[in-house]
């Protein structure tokens, strides 16, 4: 059976990074990636196009749609301005215009993560009933993908807008202030959310973590993790709690661009490989726990005598996979049950009490550790 702790005090604010769009943004090969910034002017419209192309709108709708009832020249010149102006056709714009879209956009960092998806699916039990659906898209931790899809957003004008994160580059939250819809965001606890927010201190489950080991006997530890974003608060929270319990952390490794288990067995033959002296190993996501599980299985190491690995999401393989994942995480279909509640007070004209709530984090023992 597994033992099951909470962090009881105060979240600790997460000092969330904020970018301008202009500078260089990290990727995932760890390169600059260029946002392209439309300085928050709206899209094209239709009218325009035609005004460029000297036709009609009625003449731009039918190249778009039905191009062979148009004549060729004009068509050409009409996909020649849509091209250059950057025109998106968008099969809901009708409705949407009338206000009376019942789409609630969702954007998840990882479909894969099961904790997300359990988030997105108590967001929809709440938001469905009601007559609204939810629209998915994946922004896999790339800035320019979440600016993309922000950027489309403009167009398409869901009735609200929900992300799995916080959204750290300023045009963006501009952008998505300007859109005048409910905006939900969560996995943080930063000062500064753009509307609402559900989450919880990415700082305090580091800190947590540290402790855990510090509780279990181990002094050399490592960190696996993203450099960015979540990974790094988690990072800043498992060295303040490390330095405090008088741990030593012999090994860090930066993983970004995570997208499934095999991250995280690479990522443990990589550690190991540069420190094999590290007794126990925190792990910021899911993927990378139960990645770096069976890495330590595959090596034949017994856990937790020859290693501790200690994970973040609470998800079923971690109970399942033996000798069974110690996990931090938090009841993520309640958060996107508390998310879609206030997303639908908002959506009604109503005001939350709390437009900020604060989830609880837990830490699950189980073999791992």
């Amino acid at each position: 059976m597994s033992d099951t702790g909470a962090a009881r005090r105060p979240p600790t604010i997460d000092d969330v990074l904020r970018l301008r769009a202009a500078e260089p943004l990290p990727s995932s090969d760890g390169g600059p990636v260029e946002v392209v910034s439309r300085d928050g002017a709206a899209p094209p419209r239709i009218v325009e196009i035609a005004r460029l192309a000297g036709v009609s709108p009625i003449t731009v709708s039918r190249a778009l749609r039905h191009p062979e009832k148009v004549a060729e020249a004009k068509r050409r010149k009409i996909l020649e301005i849509v091209e250059r102006t950057g025109y998106a056709t968008n099969p809901h714009a009708r409705a949407l215009r009338s206000g009376q879209s019942n789409i609630v956009a969702a954007f998840v960092s990882n479909l894969q993560s099961q904790q997300f998806c359990l988030a997105v699916q108590g967001c929809g039990e709440v938001l469905e009933p009601q007559g609204y659906q939810l629209m998915i898209g994946q922004t896999s931790y790339s800035y320019a993908k979440e600016t993309t899809m922000i950027q489309s957003l403009r167009e398409m004008r869901p009735a609200a807008v929900m992300f799995t994160g916080v959204i750290e580059i300023e045009d963006n939250r501009r952008a998505l202030r300007a859109l005048g819809i409910p905006i939900m965001e969560t996995w943080a606890y930063p000062r500064d959310p753009i509307d609402m927010l559900v989450g919880f201190s990415n700082i305090d489950s580091g800190r947590l973590a540290a402790e855990h080991f510090a509780e279990r006997g181990y002094r050399r530890v490592g960190f696996i993790g993203r450099r960015s974003g979540r990974g790094a608060l988690r990072l800043t929270g498992f060295r303040e709690g490390a330095r405090a319990a008088g741990l030593d952390i012999v090994a860090e490794l930066s993983v970004d661009g995570v997208s499934s288990m095999v991250d995280g067995r690479r990522a443990l033959g990589d550690l190991l490989s540069r420190n094999a002296a590290v007794e126990a190993v925190f792990c910021a996501n899911d993927l990378l726990a139960t990645g770096a599980l069976l890495e330590a299985r595959r090596l034949g190491m017994r856990l937790p005598d020859d290693i501790a690995i200690l994970g973040f999401g609470h998800n079923d393989v971690a109970e399942e996979l033996p000798p069974g994942l110690t996990t931090i995480g938090i009841d993520s279909r309640d958060l996107g049950r508390q998310a879609g509640s206030m997303i639908l007070q908002r959506m009604r004209g109503e005001m939350p009490s709390e437009p900020t709530c604060a989830v609880e984090l837990t830490l699950t023992r189980r073999g791992s550790s």
